[in-house]
């Protein structure tokens, strides 16, 4: 899995921080990750331990044939948790990756 040269979200910035962070893992190396998930008006905090795989963008955008420019990328964490479950997680502003 090949890793982006820089990381971006297509509306907001990452933290500096976790950029670096990001950068800087190598497969193997063990992450904690901790999301908001929100569902309506109820939100929760997810932290999930697991073994960095890479990182690269997930290529998103609607089901008809548009131009390039209308796709939506986002960056997206690849890892294994403990239980040997392969798991993805796309970036937001409000993302946290730590070493673990």
């Amino acid at each position: 899995m090949s890793a982006p040269n820089k990381i971006v979200l297509p509306t907001r910035q990452l933290a500096s921080p976790l950029v670096s962070l990001l950068m800087e893992l190598k497969a193997g190396d063990r992450i904690r990750v901790t999301q908001t998930v929100r569902v309506g008006a109820k939100k929760w905090t997810i932290t999930t331990p697991g073994a960095f795989r890479g990182l690269n963008y997930l290529a998103t955008g609607i089901t008809t044939d548009r131009v390039k420019e209308d796709d939506v990328v986002v960056p997206t964490v690849h890892f294994t948790k403990d239980n040997g479950e392969l798991a993805s997680i796309s970036l937001d502003e409000h993302s946290v990756v730590e070493r673990n």
